[in-house]
């Protein structure tokens, strides 16, 4: 990667670290094309790791349609996870830091087995599935205002900031994740309402997606990972004192308070 190229992934670093916004990479960044976009990406992943974080899975962003349309792109994104975004364990996230975080509910896959692709199928994404879960992901842009487009939230981890997973989870199998209705609610009222359908037809076509496209680039998913596969209701800002909460039919329930 070019040292242009890793001054931005430093950049972006600082931006996590300390809370404060860059301006958009988008038409600043001579050569900036999508494959430099992830090469920033991967080279932020590589600053957390050095500073002692794990790799715990993927996310994968822009399954919406409109969303795609919007940033003009005809496919989702990716991101990597890891252990301190985790806050399943007490579901209690802490916004001190985060610049405009934005909560969105999902379903997320436990692997138990390797996927490495090119040539997964619905069928292996199956197999290898320990159990899915109700999730809600934490997006929080470290680009100015979230004025991104498709090479900005690329560079930026896909937006990725934190994750909590419900305890309750169960087998995917015999389950059209499809049709599963969510249902989220913000300190005590209604927001939104999603189903499955709402990311690439199917959270399963996501997590087939992603497998397919680590595995061209020679990359895959582990035994083990947990994967967000991609928001079924719209993105709902958060701020301290917020409680939401989420239920997805046939899945499980889960609340998180924002702190």
């Amino acid at each position: 990667m070019s040292a242009a190229f890793e001054s931005h992934a430093d950049a972006l670093h600082a931006a996590l670290r300390s809370g404060t916004p860059i301006d958009p990479l988008t038409g600043r960044v001579d050569g900036l094309d999508l494959a430099g976009a992830y090469a920033i990406a991967q080279a932020g992943i590589a600053r957390r790791v050095g500073e002692g974080e794990r790799v715990v899975g993927r996310k994968i962003g822009l399954t919406s349609a409109s969303v795609q349309r919007m940033l003009g792109v005809d496919q989702p994104d990716f991101g990597v996870l890891t252990d301190r975004m985790d806050y399943s364990a007490d579901t209690q996230v802490p916004v001190a830091g985060m610049i405009a975080p934005r909560a969105e509910g999902e379903i997320a896959f436990h692997l138990k087995r390797d996927l490495a692709g090119p040539g997964i199928t619905l069928h292996d994404v199956l197999l290898a599935t320990e159990s899915v879960s109700a999730c809600f992901e934490i997006v929080d842009s470290r680009i100015r205002d979230w004025k991104i487009g498709i090479l900005d939230t690329v560079a930026d981890n896909a937006s990725a900031a934190a994750f909590v997973t419900s305890a309750e989870r169960v087998s995917p199998v015999g389950r059209d994740l499809g049709t599963c209705g969510m249902v989220l609610e913000k300190n005590g009222a209604l927001v939104s309402t999603g189903a499955g359908a709402a990311a690439l037809g199917s959270p399963l076509n996501c997590v087939v997606w992603l497998a397919n496209q680590l595995g061209r680039l020679g990359d895959g998913l582990r035994a083990g990972d947990t994967i967000l596969s991609g928001a079924l209701v719209p993105l709902t800002p958060v701020a301290r004192g917020d409680h939401l909460r989420l239920r997805v039919g046939g899945i499980g329930a889960l609340g998180v308070h924002f702190v």
